[in-house]
């Protein structure tokens, strides 16, 4: 079945969507972008939507999108492995761990031999204790981390236990790392580049990530979420 040939009703029973986010959108952003676009075409009152597993704006991929009824399939979704590619730049830190706020230290690197990147990743497979990054969307007492990060408070942010199921680099982009991740629901990749940096007793940063595969889902059969509305209109096979 093509996305032009499903219905108001076929959305209402439930569908999953796949959605490719684009750099600098929000999960929620996408998640308007189809709700506009199904309200839109069938001239809608309300319709349920939403998201099994949120990306920050500065990441692209795939976004698993439900609608009507399969809105109840979110938990379980939300719990597959992931797979990220991406970039872990070496020898600067951010607050935040990637590129939304700037750098505030500098790290020598020169020390860092292939080997200790191979053997250092290593590391970092299995079961690990993370510490979320302060700039996220995790609450504690009611407000959002980033809200205490931004007003320049300082908060305590346990540890979590995820799982690392591997974690593949290319060495010789050095020092700008290229990297594939397999993991668990709840694993913070910008934690992962700063510890990684860290055990190599330098410092890095997330510069660039993006998300391919939950579970059996992938970002290659996905579709765009700024052309989804357009895509309604058209023959576009899922």
């Amino acid at each position: 079945m093509s996305l032009h040939d499903l219905s108001l009703t076929d959305f209402e029973t439930g569908q999953i969507l796949l959605i490719d986010k684009p750099l600098h959108w929000s999960s929620y952003q996408a998640v308007n972008a189809v709700k506009w676009g199904i309200k839109t075409k069938f001239n809608a009152k309300k319709i349920k939507v939403g998201h099994a597993g949120t990306l920050d704006p500065l990441a692209t991929g795939l976004l698993i999108i439900c609608t009507g009824k399969f809105t109840k399939k979110i938990a379980e979704l939300q719990g597959q492995i992931k797979t990220y590619t991406g970039t872990i730049s070496l020898g600067k830190t951010t607050p935040s761990y990637d590129l939304e706020t700037e750098f505030d230290a500098h790290f020598d690197t020169d020390h860092i031999s292939e080997q200790q990147l191979l053997s250092t990743a290593e590391l970092f497979t299995g079961d690990l204790q993370q510490r979320p990054p302060v700039f996220s969307a995790l609450k504690k007492e009611g407000k959002r981390l980033y809200e205490y990060a931004r007003a320049g408070e300082a908060v305590e942010i346990p540890t979590r236990q995820v799982c690392v199921h591997s974690f593949k680099i290319a060495p010789k982009t050095f020092p700008a790392i290229e990297f594939e991740i397999v993991c668990s629901k709840g694993t913070y990749i910008r934690s992962l580049a700063h510890d990684y940096g860290k055990a190599l007793e330098s410092g890095a940063h997330l510069s660039s990530l993006r998300r391919t595969k939950i579970g059996d889902f992938s970002v290659n059969n996905a579709i765009d979420a700024a052309s989804f509305k357009d895509l309604l209109e058209k023959n576009v096979t899922l």
